[in-house]
């Protein structure tokens, strides 16, 4: 059967910017992305996305002809909420109060008619969902599913060893290390939550790192790094100075001091040294961040909360980042001063002003960037940046006036 994760429309606009380059379950949060969380509990050799068209290259359906079990790739499952899935029947579908959450269909080429008008039989989860709603919750929750997904992973399997006698490992039990793993001379305290070492991750000498944490594949937490809790380092990034409840989605670097807290950072993106967060207001009032589907600023309900980054951009040394910040897709952020706290995609500049960043030069560094990683700048890459430099033309508010 296939299983399908769709965006739901309710929900993708409020995690811009992130959503400007992926599909809604293609969101890191916890150890493994929405999509990978569905595709190990149900055991699928694949799943497909259901998103916007000029997405579906990079991120494809596949077939959608026959039986499938189409998901809302916002929700977090556990095992109870997926036993509930795998047990609807042809033509059911599950529901959270008014969201739907899945679907069993006979034939997922009518998921989008369903989708609009409703379907004849449900049923409603045994208990309320986890699910992704703001781009806050993706931090919120961090902590909770670095625990459910380490569970999911390391069931049944034999950490290998830590293998440096000059490390320090508190509450062993809650480290699961994979293979070809390296660390030297550090600290690892899984008293308050696990660790998991992802394959050929590297731990560098004197860091000291709190759990919960993921520290994904090919990524490093470099030298004297202080991982204060909560914390995911995507695929093949790299960490350094004082990170707090943050999440690095992806090929991203923040290798140097400098604070990073209640933060959500993109792929592609790099803070230069001594780049620093706030993520807590002066007069600890709850936090307001530009929403892109409000056109707005919003009440996050939040008193932390720091900066939320697109893919792709970065920030020069010693880049002030205010609390609540937002920074679009293709953003380049310099100079002195704090910037302002929205920061529209394809901006060059900083607290002096900004100018737009030329989709030409963009994809020129994008291109430098990624072939770093061995990573092609294909037409699909160039694609997707081309349909987001046209949809936040309107964010980029000194081309009106001129």
């Amino acid at each position: 059967m296939h299983i399908l994760l769709f965006d739901d429309p309710a929900i993708r606009p409020h995690l811009l910017p992130f959503t400007f380059t992926r599909p809604v379950a293609a969101l890191r949060c916890g150890i493994l992305t929405l999509a990978e969380k569905w595709q190990h509990r149900l055991r699928a050799e694949r799943v497909g996305y259901l998103t916007e068209s000029y997405l579906q290259a990079k991120f494809p359906a596949g077939d959608t002809q026959g039986p499938a079990l189409v998901i809302n790739g916002a929700v977090c499952p556990d095992e109870l909420l997926t036993q509930q899935v795998q047990a609807l029947a042809p033509g059911e579908a599950l529901f959270d109060e008014e969201m739907l959450v899945a679907a069993h269909l006979a034939d997922a080429s009518q998921v989008a008619e369903l989708i609009q008008d409703g379907f004849q039989k449900t049923r409603e989860v045994a208990e309320p969902v986890t699910a992704i709603k703001e781009v806050w919750h993706l931090f919120l929750r961090n902590g909770a599913e670095i625990r459910r997904d380490f569970d999911l992973l390391t069931k049944g399997r034999e950490s290998a060893p830590v293998g440096d006698a000059h490390t320090i490992v508190y509450a062993p039990e809650n480290v699961f290390i994979e293979p070809g793993v390296k660390i030297r001379a550090a600290i690892l305290n899984a008293e308050n939550g696990p660790i998991y070492l992802g394959k050929n991750s590297q731990v560098h000498e004197g860091a000291i790192i709190s759990g919960p944490l993921a520290l994904c594949e090919g990524s490093h937490i470099n030298a004297g790094a202080k991982m204060r809790g909560d914390n995911t380092v995507g695929p093949y990034s790299k960490v350094g100075g004082e990170v707090g409840n943050s999440i690095l989605l992806g090929y991203s670097n923040k290798g140097h001091d400098g604070y990073l807290g209640n933060s959500v950072i993109g792929e592609w993106c790099n803070l230069g040294a001594d780049t620093n967060t706030s993520n807590l207001k002066n007069n600890y009032a709850p936090v307001k961040i530009w929403s892109h589907s409000a056109g707005r600023f919003v009440n996050t309900g939040q008193q932390f909360c720091g900066l939320m980054m697109g893919d792709h951009s970065k920030c020069g040394i010693n880049t002030m980042f205010n609390t609540g910040t937002v920074v679009g897709v293709g953003a380049n952020i310099f100079g002195a001063g704090f910037p302002r706290t929205f920061i529209p995609s394809f901006s060059w500049g900083g607290a002096a002003g900004f100018e737009t960043f030329k989709l030409p030069k963009v994809n020129e560094v994008a291109e430098r960037v990624m072939a770093r990683r061995q990573l092609a700048y294909d037409e699909t890459e160039q694609a997707i940046m081309r349909h987001v430099y046209d949809a936040t033309a309107k964010d980029r508010v000194w081309e009106k006036a001129n």
